[in-house]
């Protein structure tokens, strides 16, 4: 059984249910995806990072 924190959406509480306790809304596993060295979409997010900071 993993035990993952999640947050909710809407109302900001962490929980560890797949459901939020106070609203029932949607909610999100709040760590990073795992670093891999083979990065299919590492050159794209770096693109939209340059573009981002260039923008400002």
């Amino acid at each position: 059984m993993k035990m993952k924190m999640h947050k909710c959406k809407s109302c900001n509480i962490y929980t560890l249910k797949d459901q939020c306790p106070s609203c029932e809304g949607e909610v999100n596993v709040i760590y990073p995806p795992k670093y891999s060295i083979e990065d299919k979409y590492g050159k794209y997010r770096r693109k939209l990072k340059e573009q981002s900071l260039n923008s400002i």
